[in-house]
């Protein structure tokens, strides 16, 4: 008897998932997700990425299948899912999954609402098709998560896990909308792999390509379950084969049990981090490390000096080169900073501790913020270093000019299952993020439809309303 290949194991797995029912855990993560993605869509009108992704895709044309948040207008569904992966990501808002660290609702949740909003499909089909999607893309980022040294391989070689793996998610959540058999699944699997891309390379010197991965791997997961459609086809072995995904990416170096063990039994996709703040991941605790720091009594106008203990991993990302970390020129490079995230903690910051108010331009350049930063250096702290990539601890330590040494340990991240956000803090973000863009009784309309989406309430209205307000 021939052995299952991994993307057979994977459609399995979807078609099951589609046929129901999901675990009650399963459900609600997911649902969450959904608002989660909505908001964040939402708060990245403003940015102009966001125009420049939505003017490109209303000069395309095309059938009107699927909206782009806060369009009125419809589009085909492939673009739908480009311009919302490239809202949904560019916050650096979006979830995280550990340890693979990638981020997966980011392309899935966009792929799987315009999928369902081009075939009309229900609520209840699109929370199973971007489960089985968010599992299948975290299962990949394991597979290639090297436990010796504790970091995703994709990682190391330069290449975004989060857009490679997130495009074969995609797939799969738009195949199973699509009605696709499990063979068809399989298929877009294999179509997808080959669609598969992104480098990282913008988290370290700058550049706005990293807002246009997860949206690219939303067209591309929707693109591949459409050509299946139409009749391509793609290699059976194409995960584990000599010339396959991870020959490719990892020169072979993966961990196939990942992806298989306790598949449909044991999720992934309750344990994912929601994001509290509007920033690289890696920066959160050193947040809470210098709010931490507050509430002992620190006065900020007295630090003389601040050492932000962080993973080994992580310094070359929120702390090379410093002297960029120490001065961000705009709020991208903000989200990327040390320095930055510990200056708001230590100011201390709105929403739940850090919104997108605190890296608006004009926060860049406040005098207070600004000697704050100019005295921070980033290093690797061994305590963390051991903990991660499971945690994004931050050991932060202040010098005032009394001679006196203050520190914060904060060494699990908020969002995640050791300390979760409750659905009113997630609601809260969600508002945060709409607040000025859509009126109260559309912030109402799109909480009530995503909570009804159980019921089956359909997709395509959710969308609809979504519309952003005129004068916004």
């Amino acid at each position: 008897m021939t052995e299952q290949t991994l993307s057979a194991a994977l459609a399995g797995f979807a078609a099951g998932a589609r046929r129901g029912p999901l675990p009650e855990d399963v459900a609600a993560s997911v649902r969450d997700r959904v608002l989660d993605v909505l908001g964040l869509c939402v708060g990245a009108r403003r940015l102009d990425t966001s125009t420049a992704v939505i003017d490109y895709v209303l000069e395309q044309g095309g059938a009107g299948q699927a909206h782009v948040v806060g369009q009125a207008e419809r589009v085909p569904a492939a673009l739908a899912a480009l311009a919302n992966g490239v809202l949904a990501h560019s916050l650096d808002y979006d979830d995280t999954h550990l340890p693979s660290v990638l981020h997966p609702s980011a392309s899935v949740v966009p792929a799987a609402l315009a999928a369902a909003e081009a075939v009309r499909a229900d609520g209840q089909a699109l929370l199973a098709a971007v489960a089985a999607g968010l599992e299948v893309c975290v299962r990949l980022g394991m597979a290639g998560y090297d436990r010796a040294t504790n970091n995703s391989v994709f990682f190391e070689h330069g290449q975004h896990a989060t857009s490679i793996c997130g495009a074969i998610g995609s797939a799969v959540a738009a195949a199973s909308l699509y009605g696709l058999d499990e063979a068809g699944i399989a298929h877009a699997i294999g179509v997808s792999a080959s669609m598969s891309s992104g480098v990282i390379e913008a988290n370290r010197t700058g550049g706005t390509v990293k807002r246009l991965h997860c949206g690219w791997a939303a067209h591309a997961g929707v693109s591949a379950a459409q050509l299946v459609r139409h009749g391509f086809t793609g290699p059976p072995t194409v995960l584990e084969g000599r010339f396959g995904f991870f020959e490719a990416f990892l020169h072979g170096r993966f961990d196939p049990d990942a992806i298989t063990d306790g598949l449909g039994g044991k999720w992934e996709v309750p344990g994912i981090f929601f994001k509290p703040y509007p920033a690289n991941h890696f920066t959160h605790t050193v947040v809470d490390a210098g709010r931490a720091l507050r509430e002992q009594g620190l006065d900020p106008d007295e630090v003389e000096s601040l050492v932000i203990g962080v993973p080994a991993p992580v310094v070359r990302t929120v702390g090379e080169p410093i002297g960029r970390k120490r001065a961000p020129s705009t709020p991208y490079e903000a989200q990327f900073s040390g320095p930055y995230a510990v200056s708001i903690g230590l100011l201390g910051g709105s929403g739940l501790g850090a919104s997108l108010a605190d890296y608006a331009p004009e926060r860049l350049d406040e005098p207070r913020r600004r000697r704050l930063m100019s005295c921070a250096d980033v290093v690797a702290d061994e305590e963390c270093t051991a903990i991660f990539p499971h945690q994004f601890p931050a050991v932060v330590r202040a010098r005032t000019r009394d001679g006196r040494e203050w520190t914060a340990k904060v060494l699990a991240n908020r969002g995640g299952p050791e300390n979760p956000l409750t659905v009113e803090e997630l609601r809260a973000k969600f508002r945060d993020n709409a607040r000025g863009l859509l009126d109260q009784d559309a912030v109402r309309a799109v909480e009530e439809g995503v909570a009804r989406l159980p019921d089956g309430f359909p997709p395509h209205e959710l969308l609809a309303l979504t519309r952003v307000r005129a004068d916004a």
